[in-house]
């Protein structure tokens, strides 16, 4: 085969990849604005805070903590009320697990019925 056959194939295949690099390096492009744009419009619909939010009168619940304020509060404090919620769950589970059982009619743990 000649030479100038040789180099007609190495700019083929050259060429050949260009157009494959090109067309994929597109289509990672529109991929990345149509994301971009989906991010947009979603910044645009949850980034709102409604008025109602930040100037309501209603004041908030004595037994809960403001947001954040667990940043400033002591370990020991912290812990008592884990451990309280801890223990409000567990006091909630077991009520829901005795009245589950009581509607079956099976038989109550003495543990659940507080037999101790």
């Amino acid at each position: 085969m000649p030479w100038w056959f040789w180099i007609l194939l190495w700019i083929a295949l050259i060429a050949l990849s260009l157009l494959l690099h090109v067309t994929l390096g597109f289509r990672l492009f529109r991929k990345f604005m149509a994301t971009v744009h989906e991010l947009g419009d979603a910044g645009k619909r949850f980034g709102h805070i409604s008025p109602a939010a930040e100037t309501s009168d209603v004041e908030a619940p004595d037994g809960r903590p403001e947001p954040g304020s667990a940043i400033f509060a002591s370990p020991e404090q912290m812990r008592h009320d884990y451990l309280t919620a801890k223990a409000f769950r567990q006091e909630v589970r077991r009520q829901k697990r005795v009245q589950r059982k009581a509607e079956r009619g099976q038989p109550q743990s003495l543990h659940d019925i507080e037999f101790r």
